[in-house]
């Protein structure tokens, strides 16, 4: 029995303004940085293997809060919005001609134009998943947070989503062979002084 714990990255410029970031490299802000290095892993984590997104914002989280350099894990990182990337959701949201759909009326198959739909991410991140062998810690994306999580929880893309992904928190699964499963709670990462 292995566990994986998910932690979305800390916030850029873009996160702050709306947009979609995908795999367009945009850096921590000087908040981020400011507040992640005031934060640590809880004790039960700390020893655990550390990987990342390749994407700068992913990487410099996993620094900032570890002391150490996570390896970089090319499955992890953020899945491709298409034509999508660097718009706003809303603006999107607002033109019928988009296509834009909330994520609640995804399914698994639908892709935003030029992008990956949750099941190719799927597709790319459970063969990883299944090759741990120690408790991992991976910063990722919520793309890629989502997936795993709706693998975890049998969520389907449709209707409200049983979990609702928050920064500085880790989002566990066991994973036990092919059996998953979501811990319902999210553990706080925990102020450096504590």
């Amino acid at each position: 029995m292995i566990r994986l714990a998910l932690l979305r990255h800390g916030h850029t410029h873009w996160n702050r303004a709306g947009r979609i970031q995908g795999r367009t490299d945009i850096p921590l802000d000087d908040a981020a940085r400011a507040q992640l290095g005031e934060m640590r892993l809880p004790d039960d984590w700390a020893r655990a293997d550390l990987v990342a997104s390749p994407l700068s914002r992913a990487m410099e989280t996993g620094t900032l809060l570890t002391g150490r350099t996570p390896l970089a894990e090319p499955a992890l990182i953020e899945m491709d919005w298409g034509t999508w990337e660097g718009h706003q959701g809303a603006d999107l949201h607002r033109d019928p001609a988009s296509g834009f759909r909330d994520i609640e009326a995804w399914g698994w198959d639908y892709c935003p134009p030029g992008g990956e739909s949750p099941q190719t991410v799927r597709d790319r991140v459970l063969p990883w998943a299944q090759t741990l062998r120690r408790d991992t810690v991976a910063i990722c994306h919520i793309g890629v947070m989502r997936v795993l999580m709706a693998v975890a929880t049998g969520w389907d893309f449709t209707g409200p989503a049983p979990f609702q992904i928050k920064r500085n928190r880790l989002f566990c699964i066991t994973i036990d062979r092919t059996d998953w499963r979501a811990d319902p709670n999210a553990t706080r990462l925990i102020g450096r002084s504590s």
